[in-house]
């Protein structure tokens, strides 16, 4: 555990959602579309790699497209929902660098309301 209470190898950095980040996002090329009648959200955890995201998204009913290597996984796409994944890699501290996934979603708003609770679930890891 660091000074600032810092105990998750993995750590929630960024989630947004609704309307407005969908109009932006749908001029970015990659991202998933989102429909008229669909929300999207981003969520982005630090000290996972982006296999292990679309090894958790594959477990949680999504199939990975254009490709059946998760370590190379772009997009997964599930009944009712589509995500993009990307991942860099940051500067934690100093000379600390981690990777950092992001997790585009879009999809239908019942269906993400049950969707990212697990996915969350998945991705956050305490520090030991």
């Amino acid at each position: 555990m660091s000074d600032d209470g810092a105990a998750a190898d993995a750590d929630a950095v960024e989630e947004k959602s609704g309307a407005d980040e969908g109009a932006a996002a749908a001029d970015t090329p990659g991202l998933p579309p989102a429909e008229e009648g669909r929300e999207r959200e981003t969520v982005a955890y630090r000290g996972i790699s982006r296999r292990l995201a679309a090894h958790y998204l594959r477990n949680l009913g999504g199939e990975l497209v254009g490709t059946d290597d998760p370590a190379e996984a772009t997009r997964v796409d599930g009944d009712g929902w589509r995500v993009t994944l990307s991942a860099e890699t940051v500067t934690a501290a100093a000379a600390i660098e981690l990777t950092e996934v992001t997790a585009e979603f879009a999809g239908d708003p019942d269906v993400l309301a049950d969707l990212l609770p697990k996915y969350r679930q998945k991705a956050m890891r305490a520090g030991g």
